[in-house]
């Protein structure tokens, strides 16, 4: 088991920056796939950005490509996920989750954080 704890989350207005930390604890962070998942009120959470063991690899869902990116550093056991140009339709909890297999579905990730909100003003 590893616990995470996301951080970072906030008001930002259209068109700004954020950069989500999540931060681990537990078992060998480097055993781990990590990703990012949202959830936008009335909506079901959905895939955001994972990233390899190792980092050489990462795999980002279309609504977010070429604005956001996903990164980790293993020595210090986080992960982030860097959010630029972002929209009134990218306010949602953001999660963090650790899993054993490298992809978008939820059913993979079996730790995860509490969430950390973000909300763009238009």
């Amino acid at each position: 088991q590893v616990q995470l704890i996301e951080s970072g989350g906030g008001l930002v207005q259209a068109g700004g920056s954020l950069r989500l930390t999540c931060t681990a604890s537990g078992r060998t962070f480097s055993d781990y796939v990590m990703g990012w998942f949202r959830q936008a009120p009335g909506k079901e959470r959905e895939f955001v950005a994972c990233i390899m063991r190792s980092g050489a690899g990462t795999l980002t869902a279309d609504s977010v490509k070429g604005r956001f990116a996903i990164s980790r550093d293993n020595g210090k056991k986080t992960v982030y996920l860097q959010m630029n140009s972002l929209k009134s339709e990218d306010t949602a909890v953001y999660y963090c989750a650790a899993g054993g297999r490298f992809g978008g579905k939820e059913y993979d990730y079996n730790n995860w954080g509490q969430g950390t909100q973000v909300t763009v003003s238009s």
